[in-house]
């Protein structure tokens, strides 16, 4: 625990990027298995491949900008606790919403979870940067 607590808040934002990047290269090679077991070809879809996209889809609308946010976190040097809390919060909340969403198209906990954490995680993000920004 001692390496976790003694990170910079540099090392912590890159512990949550590179998870957030495995996170979305599982997420990939998730597409492209069910591509591959469905018979979909490339550029084409069918309703439950709809819904296979839609899960990688999801994660490329957020995960993107909360990468950078994090490391812009990191750059106006916010407490690697801080950074630890909202990187664990959205990888968590990513797989959760995945999980969720690729075992059913309809509600699941998981799918519900994962959205209030990301949203939490966009606020906490987005409140950090601005109150900071202003910050001598």
């Amino acid at each position: 625990m001692d390496i976790l607590t003694n990170m910079t808040p540099v090392h912590a934002a890159a512990l949550y990027i590179g998870l957030l990047i495995f996170v979305m290269l599982g997420l990939k090679f998730y597409v492209g298995g069910r591509r591959g077991a469905l018979k979909v070809p490339s550029g084409e879809t069918t309703p439950e491949f709809s819904r296979v996209t839609r899960v990688q889809l999801n994660a490329v609308e957020d995960v993107p900008i909360l990468a950078v946010g994090i490391a812009g976190l990191a750059l106006l040097a916010m407490p690697a606790w801080y950074i630890h809390i909202v990187g664990a919060t959205l990888v968590v909340s990513r797989i959760l919403h995945a999980v969720g969403l690729a075992g059913s198209g309809g509600f699941s906990l998981g799918r519900l979870v994962g959205t209030i954490g990301t949203m939490l995680v966009y606020l906490a993000v987005a409140g950090a940067l601005l109150v900071h920004a202003f910050t001598p």
